[in-house]
């Protein structure tokens, strides 16, 4: 028999690991006003691009892109490079063309963990939904909906309607989020919230959200889940990976994970619970995060039988990874992150102070963060990256997810930095590419038993598109809003280049670097209100 639980004492430890606020409601996203993106058009034409079309084909250009509506309707090879373009070759004109010669055209992408900000943060949705599509980000997948089921809900929806400037939202949930019957605690009460949250609305679910929560509950949640055609991830705590890591969980059907919990874990061959300090305490964010960085020395070496049976059977379950590598870069270089560029004009005050060393924060472990703690990460860093990459070049599942609003992060930004650190992993920037856009909407589609509609560049498809300046092939950084940085050779003079032109969702056009400008005044606004202006930002 099941030992039994106590509710009141699980809902008092359920409260204690569940950051404060995560289910009270961000500020909502407003209406999109007049001249906030144009569009959908009757006959939309990108002309003379350089195609990047998301499956890891090489460029191709010129190419001209005709949208209908919201949908691609042709894709059509115009010419070759260095020579002028074949005006017999071009599809009829539009009722709105993008001169787009000298520029790139991506699909856009897709962010497999993005929080849509919290009230310990103080980010509203209008802050972090802008600053997602300024950096092409035209879906994300909402692992827990922290502002509640029916906030999220109502703002997927209100996407789908392209009433707001924001992503396309694939709202997943944290077992328990919004409904009133208390924590989950046994199996049929998993399965009944499976159900609750179906007929809510919901798409999917991220399970190991903190909570205390035996594996048979967990395999009860997601055998419910696959069978109603919903979505399952998991974030697999430290409190839980004794009696369930990675490859268990895989066994009983979870379609993927968040993070690499669980993953060195199933890969011990000298022991069964990690290598904890003598005095480890969960809740102390510092020992949390400090302990997790000497984790992977503790796993089977690379190419050893136990690493390549752990591989060989998560590959053969179809599991697919989200590793967020960006999300941990301050625990290998705290001083790099601190200091991003981009805190000085888009990260809110109210986020700065969140990051602070707090340890009622989650994420804020910075107590004492010693060069000892920053040279583990970079180890750990590295047979974490080892492991990515050849999942990948074993046919294996790896997408892109950023996870901001914590440790330094800020949104859209943190997503560009996923897609450099998975380049650093052994990813070829075309593979990155595709793991930022093919291999979400994929996933997507596959976990909730949905054709795949965007991702790619091809007719038929959404028109969901990036359009920039300069090739992200050569260089990852023309992504970032703040552009990238190098000599102008003609001047001699340090210059600025690069940033997302144009994200385009549903066929609407949106100028990118007004949406950063329009994040910068809502910064600004916030700044203005504190006694020093805001000027310890970033410091």
């Amino acid at each position: 028999m099941r030992p039994k639980h106590s509710a009141t004492l699980l809902a008092i430890i359920v409260s204690l690991l569940i950051a404060p606020g995560l289910f009270a409601q961000i500020e909502a996203a407003p209406e999109r006003a007049p001249g906030e993106g144009g569009g959908p058009y009757e006959r939309l034409i990108i002309r003379g691009a350089t195609m990047i079309d998301g499956t890891g084909a090489p460029p191709a250009g010129p190419v001209d892109i005709v949208i209908e509506g919201n949908r691609i309707t042709q894709v059509s090879a115009v010419g070759w490079p260095g020579v002028p373009i074949d005006d017999r070759r071009r599809p009829a004109a539009g009722t709105r063309e993008i001169d787009a010669e000298g520029m790139y055209v991506l699909p856009g992408f897709v962010d497999m963990h993005g929080h849509i900000g919290g009230t310990s943060q103080g980010t509203p949705a209008e802050y972090v939904f802008k600053l997602w599509m300024a950096h092409g980000i035209t879906t994300i997948r909402d692992p827990g909906s922290g502002n509640g089921v029916a906030w999220t809900r109502e703002h997927r929806e209100r996407s789908a309607r392209n009433e707001i400037v924001a992503p396309r939202i694939f709202a997943y949930v944290g077992p328990g989020n919004s409904w009133d019957r208390g924590p989950v605690t046994t199996p049929e009460l998993g399965r009944e919230y499976v159900r609750w949250a179906e007929a809510q609305g919901m798409d999917g679910f991220k399970l190991g959200l903190g909570l205390y929560y035996d594996p048979d509950i967990l395999e009860a949640m997601i055998d419910e889940a696959r069978n109603r055609g919903m979505g399952t991830t998991a974030h697999l705590t430290q409190m839980g990976i004794a009696r369930m890591d990675v490859l268990d969980a895989a066994r009983v059907g979870l379609h993927s994970m968040q993070h690499w919990y669980g993953l060195p874990e199933a890969l011990f061959t000298d022991r069964q619970v990690q290598d904890f300090r003598l005095d480890y305490n969960y809740q102390d964010e510092q020992h949390r995060f400090a302990e997790a960085g000497r984790l992977w020395e503790q796993a089977a070496e690379p190419g050893s039988e136990h690493w390549n049976a752990v591989m060989d059977e998560l590959l053969e379950l179809g599991f697919i990874l989200n590793p967020t590598l960006n999300i941990y870069e301050a625990s290998r270089d705290l001083m790099a992150q601190r200091r991003a560029e981009w805190h000085d004009t888009y990260t809110l005050p109210s986020l700065w102070n969140f990051f602070q060393p707090d340890r009622r924060a989650h994420g804020s472990y910075w107590f004492d963060w010693t060069t000892a703690d920053e040279v583990a990460w970079r180890r750990n860093y590295q047979r974490w990256m080892e492991f990515v990459n050849e999942y990948k070049n074993r046919g294996g599942m790896v997408c892109a997810g950023s996870d901001s609003g914590f440790i330094y992060k800020i949104y859209g930004f943190g997503f560009i930095q996923e897609m450099e650190l998975l380049q650093e992993a052994g990813f070829h920037p075309l593979e990155v590419i595709r793991a930022a856009s093919y291999c979400g909407a994929r996933q997507l589609a596959q976990e909730t038993g949905r054709e795949m509609e965007f991702g790619i560049i091809r007719p038929g498809y959404l028109a969901d598109l990036v359009l920039v300046d300069e090739s992200p092939v050569q260089n990852l950084k023309v992504l970032y809003g703040t552009g990238h940085f190098r000599l102008d050779d003609e001047t001699n003079t340090p210059t600025r280049t690069g940033g997302v032109r144009y994200t385009i969702k549903d066929g609407i056009i949106y100028d990118a670097q007004r949406l950063l400008a329009d994040v910068e005044r809502i910064v600004d606004a916030a700044k203005a209100e504190l006694p020093d202006g805001g000027a310890s930002i970033g410091r």
